[in-house]
């Protein structure tokens, strides 16, 4: 479902660790890493959408992780002209994301990226939060930017949760 301005809806998550890294995501066959995401089905919430991609993309269920937060609004990015497939109609010129902060309850043997028949992922890590902000593809560094800025203070929860 796109919308009338041209944007297809979308999640993004950052998983976070106990001590507050992130997953970072190797795209399948390129040197292109990423946070996790995918599109909202037409008959889907947000949170719905976002624990399917969790499952599809890194073999998450609802009881590996805790929602810490959600962005208030939605965030856009455009594609580059390469990337617009101006023969389909309607015509996509990007995406409009909620991005979800979570906290991963379960251990690191949980991540599975190859367990469907067509992995999006072939390999993935924990870095600093900071991190893909440096090494994701440009045309979507500002939605990360802001994403992680509106996120950020409650990643504290995430590392203070594991103390107690």
């Amino acid at each position: 479902m796109i919308d009338s301005d041209g944007f297809r809806p979308n999640v993004g998550i950052i998983l976070a660790n106990s001590l507050g890294q992130v997953l970072w995501a190797r795209r399948i066959g390129q040197d292109a890493w990423q946070f996790p995401q995918g599109g909202i089905q037409d008959d889907e919430s947000p949170d719905e959408a976002m624990f399917r991609e969790l499952h599809e993309e890194i073999g998450l269920r609802a009881s590996d992780v805790e929602i810490v937060a959600v962005t208030r609004g939605w965030l856009r990015y455009r594609l580059p002209k390469r990337m617009i497939r101006r023969n389909s109609l309607p015509v996509c010129v990007g995406q409009k994301q909620k991005w979800f902060l979570l906290r991963m309850l379960s251990e690191d043997q949980a991540v599975t990226i190859d367990h469907t028949h067509s992995p999006e992922f072939d390999g993935w890590r924990w870095v600093s939060y900071w991190y893909p902000l440096g090494q994701v593809v440009s045309f979507k560094r500002e939605v990360y930017r802001k994403a992680m800025r509106e996120l950020s203070p409650k990643l504290a929860r995430v590392v203070a949760q594991q103390r107690k």
